[in-house]
């Protein structure tokens, strides 16, 4: 996040602006956690913490390992050394050496170079600038947005579109697509969404 940007500054101040986040955050920089000692930790629920997860992973300061079924929370350290130079740097009112690497938490996610190339183009500071015209890279956006959603886990249309909120404005039209692409399965009527199954491949 750079200052001739002061969005992606923005994001990060509004993802850290709640106390259970920086719990979770000073949690984190002890070590790795999974979401059931984290709740456990905080006194909250899982499907909570699991959404202060989202909103600190959407900014990069954290980090996901996945262990077979397990999820492993890390504290990504350049990231919080990052946004602390860009707080020091709104009082100095100097450029910051490290504006370069806004986008340096797209390099942990399980995609090729080629996806991570069109996600940096169109994401900043985990909030996406526009939806793509060309459906190719909307395929794209649209896997990184069926990764904020938890398997194994049932969504109303409400929390769905909450989810997605996150990221961009018009989650009508994303929440439309992540179903009609295959990426999010709908109950009839609308009242329950949840992941594609591994076993079932996406059309798009």
């Amino acid at each position: 996040m750079a200052l001739h940007d002061p969005m992606g500054l923005v994001f990060s101040f509004k993802a850290l602006a709640d106390p259970a986040r920086l719990k979770i955050v000073r949690i984190l920089a002890r070590g790795e956690s999974n979401v059931k000692d984290l709740a456990a930790a905080l006194t909250l629920s899982e499907p909570t913490v699991s959404h202060h997860l989202s909103k600190l992973r959407a900014i990069g300061l954290i980090a996901l390992r996945m262990e077979a079924n397990q999820h492993f929370y890390r504290l990504n350290p350049e990231a919080l050394q990052r946004f602390k130079a860009q707080v020091a740097e709104m009082e100095q009112g100097t450029p910051s050496a490290v504006q370069a690497a806004d986008d340096d938490w797209v390099d942990s996610l399980d995609m090729s170079a080629a996806d991570k190339k069109i996600l940096r183009e169109y994401v900043f500071a985990g909030h996406l600038r526009q939806i793509p015209s060309k459906r190719s890279k909307q395929l794209v956006i649209l896997r990184w947005l069926a990764g904020q959603f938890e398997k194994d886990r049932t969504y109303t249309e409400r929390e769905v579109n909450s989810i997605i909120q996150r990221f961009h404005s018009d989650f009508a039209t994303l929440r439309r697509d992540l179903v009609d692409m295959g990426y999010l399965r709908r109950e009839k009527g609308g009242q329950s969404y949840w992941v594609t199954p591994d076993d079932e491949t996406p059309p798009g």
